[in-house]
């Protein structure tokens, strides 16, 4: 732990730093909970030039500005309007907090962070962020960028993803939370592993704490377990489309599977396609897996699955589809119309 002299150092040289170089992003310019907590939610598994350039942020809240008008959106609208960002669980969650604060809250945000760790799908760390960046409250963050600036701020030669290694960060994270400037401390905690100390090339000289930092090898900090070993996998679908009906064959995850609510190619077995016309092949990458999906014609007898249907092709642009599918779509459809 640093001195109290030295803890207050280092609070207010990250927050002056932060004030000359920090970014102005939406949700720092606002104190809305709302607004915020869909912020956090978004950046959770996804980066900010995504979130931003994208411009996923902006058009989700103009469609659900409250709490009140997502708690009863059909689940295919709240999944089309998160498509491009992934992990849909997340926008579920999000929903079911809303609905959580309209009826136990009257559709008000609460305001203290132990009513806001007790919506469905927030954690601690979500919690603090939402107390700390819309109501000032001096509430600890530990996010990836937190555990790697602490690990060599201090020195930490453990695991941070062990137990011991998590408690032992939230205890820092609360030691050193400034109790005066909270909103502004933990912004620019977030910079500071954002811009400088950065995962695979930290740039300590130009680091606003350097004084404060224990260790000489950067780099080497913070331990974690090994990652898990990277999955190749192969995808066969096919492309299904009746022209006299102007609609596409298409199967919706089951309710236990990652991409549940959302549509797809229908998938089937190599010796039902070995003979079939391959129109496209593409690479894409999700968690640990590396996926090559296969796109073959259909055959010209279809059994339908359970879970498939006959979706009109005008009804694309509605449908939450995975983002590999919505590209291979885009491809297919545009070479087989031209």
């Amino acid at each position: 732990m640093l001195a109290t002299q030295q803890a207050q150092a280092f609070q207010s040289s990250l927050i002056d730093w932060f004030k000359e170089v920090g970014k102005d992003y939406p949700w720092r310019q606002t104190t809305d909970p709302w607004h915020i907590l869909v912020s956090e939610v978004m950046l959770q598994q996804t980066q900010v030039a995504t979130v931003l350039g994208k411009g996923f942020y902006t058009r989700f809240l103009e469609r659900y500005p409250t709490p009140a008008s997502i708690s009863n959106a059909p689940e295919q609208e709240i999944l089309s309007a998160w498509e491009g960002l992934g992990y849909y669980r997340r926008v579920r969650n999000l929903q079911k907090a809303a609905r959580a604060i309209c009826e136990n809250h009257e559709g008000v945000f609460p305001t203290q962070h132990s009513e806001i760790l007790d919506l469905p799908g927030i954690g601690q760390y979500t919690a603090g962020a939402v107390a700390s960046f819309a109501y000032n409250q001096s509430q600890p963050l530990v996010d990836a960028n937190v555990a790697r600036i602490f690990s060599r701020l201090f020195d930490y030669q453990e695991r941070v993803d062990s137990t011991a290694g998590t408690k032992q960060l939230w205890q820092w994270a609360g030691e050193l939370v400034s109790p005066s400037q909270p909103r502004l401390y933990n912004s620019a905690l977030m910079e500071l592993g954002q811009q400088i100390c950065t995962n695979k090339s930290p740039q300590c000289g130009i680091c606003p704490v350097k004084t404060c930092c224990q260790t000489s090898d950067p780099t080497s900090l913070p331990l974690k377990k090994a990652r898990k070993k990277t999955v190749l996998l192969d995808e066969l679908c096919m492309l299904a489309i009746d022209q006299k009906n102007q609609t596409i064959l298409l199967h919706k995850a089951s309710d236990s599977a990652r991409r549940s609510g959302m549509w797809k190619l229908p998938e089937r077995q190599a010796h039902e396609l070995e003979n079939q016309p391959l129109l496209l092949q593409r690479n894409y990458a999700i968690t640990h897996h590396k996926v090559t999906l296969y796109v073959y014609q259909a055959p010209e007898k279809i059994e339908l699955l359970e879970d498939e249907a006959w979706q009109p092709l005008t009804s694309l642009d509605a449908l939450p589809l995975p983002s590999p599918f919505r590209r291979a779509l885009n491809t297919l459809l545009k070479d087989h119309f031209a």
